[in-house]
């Protein structure tokens, strides 16, 4: 029987034009490699920061322009949270927010108690301590929502804090039927003066390891973005960006045989007993708070002339809600639902780049196997890790992943694969079909906002050169998302250290002809629980919505 080495034609085909596509791109890679601008190698001792009302810090921090440097002062004061009044020493749990001794009060309507589908509900919120004694003080981070399970609705509440221990829930009523107030206190304002101070004080509670290694000798030092000046160190601060890395110098290696890069762990006692009691599951973090009265509300047709009934609190309203399963945006795209064959028409003939943590290659995955036709080439790098790279040969479709850059929490990588968003989409090659997503937020909980910043800053600046360069170039931005908490997750990526980035994300990117995808609206008003990766109903709503905004007419 005579041997043959290919059975099919297209496969023939197919398979000569793998090998041509991923012979060019290694050789794209390694041009980008050969040109990536080198690392600084050189032993310093870092300078310590000045940076006004703050206490002494380890962290450095490289010069802004002027317009940078008031933009960070501005966003740092609009994100500024309230001060809790000091607490004697040691903290007393029985003077914080008690979510059991709280409540909520939903405000009257209408003459009668009517609500209707266009008015808001405003919701009062009044927190008690442990004994049960109405609080002065506010700077409680509360989370309010509004849901009818039958239907599938959900809405997310926008919270008010008045700073004297009462506050005001609102919400948009979008659909007739029932809808039920959910308000949780997630953490009291007393373990908020904690978070921040873990900030400031202590950035190097998350830890990070590289291995160094030259002929028979290796050795394998600390790295984090903020180091504490206690030994030589490695300065591997990206000279394009300015983004900071360090790492120990080995004793007896140089700075450059640095090899990888991965996750070391985290200082597990960075809190005494009594503020350990601020963030306990059940008692006083994500619990619910109880109604002092009915908790729902039924929400009648909307009636034509009748004029609305608004809120006075806000004056900015939802990006939209979810009815019947599906999530309906507000204002702007028109959302659709994408079916298997919809979604290869849609993204046919594209290239989607998508950059980030571990939450936007849950989008890949996704893709991955909602598309048969979309096949993973096998580079051989860890499923967590990548890069990732995935073709529709018949579709003409490529989708690709890769993590951002330093402080992200993975297993080992090889440092040539560690990329900034802000280099990679220089290196872009303008296209009218390229569409580019990315996030990132997740591994900057125990940072120092500037940090954050001035990242997102680095990387505004390559967007608008990419859309300067490509105009219809589409360019997606996902935002952070609220999880599950535990007290060794909440003391570095507690749904507050979330919250803040997500304001920051979204005001850097304001303004600019790029599509925010809003995920921390998206996750609050659905009536799943909270995951750091939202379960499979959400994310096929993300992937809609970005459907919806490449392709407005394809939805089925």
């Amino acid at each position: 029987m005579k041997a043959t080495f290919c059975t099919r034609r297209e496969f023939c085909a197919l398979f000569l034009f793998l090998t041509v596509f991923v012979l060019i791109s290694v050789l794209h890679h390694m041009d980008i490699l050969e040109f990536q601008p080198k690392f600084n190698s050189t032993i310093i001792m870092p300078r310590v920061s000045t940076h006004p009302n703050e206490i002494r810090s380890f962290c450095t921090f490289q010069p802004l322009s002027p317009e940078d440097a008031l933009e960070e002062r501005l966003i740092l004061d609009s994100t500024a949270w309230p001060e809790t009044p000091l607490l004697p020493a040691p903290i007393s749990l029985q003077q914080t927010s008690d979510p059991a001794h709280s409540t909520f009060t939903i405000l009257p309507g209408r003459k009668g108690g009517e609500w209707h589908v266009g008015d808001q509900l405003e919701v009062m919120i009044q927190t008690a301590d442990f004994q049960g004694r109405p609080k002065k003080s506010g700077g409680d981070f509360l989370l309010a929502s509004l849901h009818n399970r039958k239907l599938e609705a959900g809405v997310a509440g926008q919270v008010v804090d008045h700073l004297n221990g009462s506050y005001s829930a609102v919400f948009s009523l979008l659909w007739e039927g029932d809808a039920q107030v959910e308000v949780i206190l997630v953490h009291c304002g007393e373990a908020i003066s904690v978070l921040k101070r873990l900030n400031r004080e202590q950035p190097d509670r998350i830890y990070f390891l590289s291995l160094f290694h030259s002929g028979s000798l290796s050795e394998t030092t600390l790295c984090n973005v903020c180091l504490r000046p206690t030994q030589p160190l490695c300065n591997y601060t990206d000279l394009r960006t300015g983004e900071p890395w360090f790492c120990y110098k080995p004793k007896k290696l140089g700075c450059d045989v640095r090899i990888n890069h991965y996750e070391g762990g985290f200082k597990e006692k960075v809190l005494n007993a009594n503020e350990e009691k601020l963030f306990q599951s059940g008692v006083n973090m994500k619990v619910y708070i109880r109604a002092s009265g009915p908790a729902s509300v039924t929400v009648l047709p909307q009636k034509e002339g009748q004029p609305q009934v608004k809120s006075s609190t806000v004056t900015s309203g939802p990006s939209g809600y979810y009815y019947q399963g599906v999530w309906r945006a507000l204002g702007g795209t028109t959302f659709h639902e994408f079916s298997e064959s919809a979604i290869s028409q849609c993204l046919k003939g594209k290239v989607v780049h998508m950059y980030g943590d571990s939450t936007i290659r849950q989008w890949y995955e996704f893709l991955n196997a909602a598309l048969p036709g979309l096949k993973e080439f096998d580079q051989h790098n860890p499923k967590k890790t990548g890069p990732h790279m995935s073709l529709d040969y018949a579709n003409n479709i490529l989708v690709t992943y890769r993590s951002h850059g330093p402080p992200i929490h993975f297993p080992p990588m090889d440092t040539r694969v560690l990329h900034y968003i802000a280099n990679e989409l220089d290196g872009l090659v303008g296209e009218p079909n390229i569409v580019v997503v990315f996030t990132i937020w997740a591994h900057f909980g125990p940072f120092p906002m500037e940090i954050y910043i001035r990242r997102l800053q680095s990387i505004r600046r390559a967007v608008v050169r990419l859309l300067d360069t490509t105009p219809g170039t589409l360019v997606f931005i996902r935002t952070a998302n609220p999880r599950a908490l535990t007290l060794s997750v909440t003391i570095n990526y507690s749904d507050w250290y979330t919250l803040q980035r997500h304001k920051v994300l979204s005001a850097i990117f304001k303004g600019l002809k790029v599509h925010l995808i809003d995920a921390w609206e998206m996750t609050l008003a659905h009536h799943l629980p909270h995951d750091l990766h939202p379960p499979p109903p959400i994310i096929r709503n993300m992937i809609n919505y970005l459907l919806s905004s490449i392709c407005p007419q394809n939805g089925s």
